[in-house]
């Protein structure tokens, strides 16, 4: 079902999205690049839902319509935890970053010097006086 479901429904878009004159060539390419994935999807869920339905028999000694509609709920379920886990573990992420980085931003931070004189001054553009090294473990001077 998956394979023949992907394959029209693969045939009908790359033929939509082809340039014209190459409809033809861009529908049936699109059908064979996509349609195998489709349908391999389509027997993974098939596997994992008879899995789960079989398990279902198995434990409430019964086939009934109950079976499908717990293996629906369940999925759901388990797809809504993880989904839930992944968006705050990217959320807390995001929150740390922000927290990490928002003291350089902070306008209390900012130093005013009255006098010009008392900044550190800005590396000579002459290539023949000396250059403070930069690199790996050394950092450049802040100016403020």
């Amino acid at each position: 079902m998956g394979a023949i479901g992907g394959s029209v429904f693969h045939l009908i878009k790359g033929y939509r999205e082809a340039a014209k004159g190459k409809k033809l060539y861009g529908s049936i390419n699109n059908m064979k690049l996509k349609a195998p994935i489709t349908g391999g999807n389509f027997a993974v869920w098939g596997c994992c839902f008879a899995a789960t339905e079989c398990t279902l028999v198995y434990v409430r000694k019964k086939e009934d319509p109950w079976n499908s509609i717990a293996n629906g709920v369940g999925a759901c379920l388990v797809s809504a935890t993880i989904g839930g886990v992944l968006l705050a573990m990217i959320e807390g992420i995001g929150i740390l970053m922000t927290r990490a980085t928002a003291s350089q931003f902070d306008p209390s931070n900012i130093q005013f010097v009255e006098d010009p004189s008392q900044l550190p001054q800005k590396p000579s553009t002459d290539p023949t006086s000396p250059q403070p090294p930069v690199g790996f473990g050394m950092t450049q001077p802040h100016y403020q």
